[in-house]
């Protein structure tokens, strides 16, 4: 089992950035893709970035390509996404997510991921 523990999450002005983390325990981690996903209120949760066990394949949801990206340091056991040129729209609790997979393609239902963080909270104000 893999326990997720996301960080970096605040309130940033539109046109800011902001740096999330995800740090896992265990032992399966460099053998696991990882995802993000948020969801606003009301809204349903939404993939936002996923990589690879490698970390050699990414996907971005088109809402956030060109101002996300997604990176992981297996030797530490953590994945990071880098927001930048932040919207009011990126408002929502962001999760992130893993699954053992060794395969190079990313999956973006969150029903394919088998272990959630928290969540942590980011509110981008207009």
């Amino acid at each position: 089992q893999v326990q997720l523990v996301e960080s970096g999450g605040g309130l940033v002005q539109a046109g800011g950035s902001l740096r999330l983390s995800c740090t896992a325990s265990g032992r399966t981690f460099s053998s696991s893709a990882m995802g993000w996903f948020r969801q606003a209120p009301g809204k349903e949760r939404e993939f936002v970035s996923g990589i690879s066990w490698t970390g050699s394949t990414v996907r971005h949801a088109d809402s956030v390509k060109g101002r996300f990206t997604i990176a992981r340091d297996n030797a530490k056991n953590t994945v990071w996404l880098q927001m930048n040129s932040l919207k009011p729209e990126d408002t929502a609790i962001y999760y992130c997510a893993s699954r053992t997979s060794l395969s190079l393609a990313i999956a973006t239902m969150s029903s394919a991921y088998d272990n959630w963080g928290q969540g942590t909270q980011v509110t981008v104000s207009s």
